[in-house]
């Protein structure tokens, strides 16, 4: 991979900014390229427009330069067909509605509105024939608490619409310290739960991994249903189905060794440890010389090479100057090989740098079917690289559906090919602090043709169509 320049761009700041350092990848001005929305932190966010040859022009709008920023998530909450932001904070989080040509304003007829806290996660869905989708916003240290921050992990904030509005939030507690968060299908029942990841806080009141059941009052997935308590300095969530069974497995980063986890196909949200057995716990770095164990931040499944199998992208780096931690902590590139383990690429790839990475995204920025890699850094400048792989074949599939939820949030994309059945679930949320709004990027080896159908959102299935290899389809309801 090559790095490419992009207007300067830093995330920064005090301990508040230590977790946090996100990007939004969604296309902002409709010529089909992404464009890049990058949190500051105590800088000014910055929105970087893709000129299509995979050059970038820094041209923040004034209503999205915006400080105090952890991250964003693109979403079209209104269904106008026109991409919207959910903004993450240290302060009050945003809704800003696009209004077409990279502008922004505040939605003022949705009854949203936010109070002071430190948000770190965000995920969204769409719940029953609800015309605006359901909200959740992670929290971690409560500021407000003198006795923090330990011991002061605050609640996430769960925005359900009551008709073509949003009343105040439900509190979700306990909330042990969240740093990611996704909505899925896990078990493709038709309901979306939702998955919780966790920092260390929660170990001081014997906390853990969480799965909320999206019931009418939410609850927790507890051992009797099935749900193992699970323990890790939670960073972020990454899901795709790599057993190829149909079902979602997840990867989860952590101070320490990542965790690939493979679902137990059933009814109980039941998840059993892959990690040592494929090659993923990425638990040390790999160059540079710092045996000290290693910190993941982001993490996100994109086919690199388009050889129709998964790999795994993990952003690295030290908290700060944590002294038990590596300094020196190269982010990952672990491709899987045939036989279904992963193997470290990322000092071949030429992504091996060692400043403190935080958010990420794996997307194709120039369309030419290779996935691209965008990295956010703390105190450091925005890393921004062009795959120019010359590996396999590739699909690149967008859906679309009329009325409400445009994108088609909780469908899923079945595809057959002579790789055999990749799933994919089309969801809002998880990586850390970092969301997309793209085309779904799908390696396929030799095969020079596939078939692909659509499960829609609320269950419909659609026909089985056959496309040709290396082309980008809009599938429309």
């Amino acid at each position: 991979m090559t790095r490419i320049d992009v207007p300067s761009h830093v995330y920064a700041g005090g301990w508040e900014h230590f977790v946090g350092g996100g990007v939004a990848t969604f296309d902002c001005n409709s010529d089909s390229f992404p464009d890049l929305y990058v949190a500051g932190g105590e800088n000014p966010a910055q929105l970087m427009i893709n000129d299509g040859g995979l050059g970038f022009t820094a041209r923040t709008p004034e209503e999205l330069s915006i400080t105090g920023l952890t991250g964003a998530y693109p979403i079209d909450i209104d269904s106008d067909g026109i991409t919207d932001l959910a903004i993450l904070r240290v302060g009050e989080d945003m809704i800003l509605r696009g209004q077409g040509d990279c502008r922004f304003a505040p939605f003022e007829d949705i009854g949203f509105s936010s109070s002071d806290h430190w948000t770190t996660a965000f995920s969204a869905t769409w719940e029953g024939n609800n015309t605006l989708p359901t909200l959740v916003f992670g929290t971690y240290v409560d500021r407000a608490d003198p006795k923090g921050p330990f011991e002061t992990c605050d609640a996430s904030l769960l925005y359900r619409p009551q008709g073509d509005r949003y009343d105040d939030p439900i509190q979700l507690e306990p909330g042990f310290c969240t740093l990611s968060m996704l909505f899925t299908d896990w078990a493709r029942t038709g309901r979306a739960d939702l998955r919780v990841s966790n920092d260390r806080h929660y170990y001081v009141k014997g906390g853990q991994e969480q799965l909320w059941a999206m019931e009418e009052t939410p609850r927790l997935y507890a051992e009797e249903d099935g749900w193992r308590p699970y323990q890790l300095w939670g960073m972020g969530i990454a899901s795709r189905d790599i057993t190829g069974d149909g079902f979602a497995d997840v990867y989860l980063t952590s101070m320490g060794d990542q965790k690939l986890q493979f679902f137990e196909t059933g009814s109980s949200p039941a998840y059993k440890d892959a990690t040592f057995e494929r090659g993923t716990t990425a638990h040390r770095p790999y160059t540079g010389g710092d045996g000290r164990p290693s910190t993941g931040w982001h993490a996100g499944f994109g086919d690199f090479n388009n050889d129709g199998l998964d790999d795994i992208f993990v952003a690295k780096g030290n908290v700060e100057q944590m002294p038990v931690a590596a300094m020196k902590d190269p982010n990952n590139l672990l491709l899987q090989t045939s036989d279904g383990d992963f193997v470290e690429m990322g000092e071949a790839a030429g992504i091996a740098t060692y400043d403190r990475s935080r958010g990420g995204a794996l997307v194709d920025l120039d369309l030419d079917g290779n996935l691209d890699l965008v990295v956010v850094n703390r105190r450091a400048d925005l890393e921004v690289y062009r795959n120019e792989g010359t590996g396999g074949n590739w699909l690149e599939i967008s859906l679309t559906q009329d009325g409400v939820n445009r994108n088609a949030i909780g469908a899923f994309i079945e595809l057959r090919s002579d790789m055999g059945l990749q799933t994919r679930e089309i969801t809002i949320g998880g990586g850390h602090a970092s969301g997309a709004l793209d085309a779904e990027h799908f390696g396929l080896g030799k095969s020079d043709k596939a078939e692909v159908r659509v499960i829609w959102p609320d269950g419909a299935e659609g026909p089985w169509q056959t496309l040709s290899a290396n082309t980008r389809t809009e599938m429309t309801r």
